[in-house]
């Protein structure tokens, strides 16, 4: 991931037109993500653990969501920003949870982590990332103002 961003911060954007990086991030989205998430849900034993492993994923999304909208909170009153702006931010940060089934998959391919811990932490992901369109939607048409503020 790190190698790949890196390759991407050092081409030029000129190298590539629009229609060539849509049609590529289509075909990765189409062929590699559902492999990728179809190798991570064969890892899954949800037999491991009974409902210990759901109350801990559960306590993990809280502190997930809690420690994502206190610090947007603390960046937002320092950096001055439009009431509902930092909480917007906050819970736009939750679908960064999907990243972490990469490096749960790591830790677990390492056996750095159980297989209960692993499933704790992918139910936490999914949980936190489908929080997001329910909980953001409402409150960008509440500061809609914000992002338009001729209409």
């Amino acid at each position: 991931m790190v190698g790949a961003f890196l390759a991407g911060a050092a081409m030029d954007a000129d190298w590539f037109n629009q229609e060539h990086m849509d049609l590529l991030r289509h075909h990765i989205l189409m062929v590699l993500m559902p492999v990728f998430f179809l190798s991570t849900g064969l890892k899954t034993q949800w037999t491991l653990g009974g409902g210990a492993v759901f109350v801990f994923a559960g306590v993990l999304l809280l502190a997930s969501v809690s420690g994502k909208l206190l610090g947007v909170h603390i960046a937002g009153k320092w950096l001055n920003w439009q009431p509902g702006e930092a909480s917007l931010m906050g819970w736009l940060l939750q679908t960064k949870a999907l990243i972490m089934i990469i490096f749960a998959n790591v830790l677990l391919d390492k056996q750095i982590i159980t297989h209960d811990t692993f499933t704790a932490l992918l139910l936490m992901a999914i949980a936190s990332t489908m929080l997001t369109v329910p909980v953001v939607t409402p409150r960008l048409k509440r500061l809609q103002h914000l992002i338009s503020p001729s209409r």
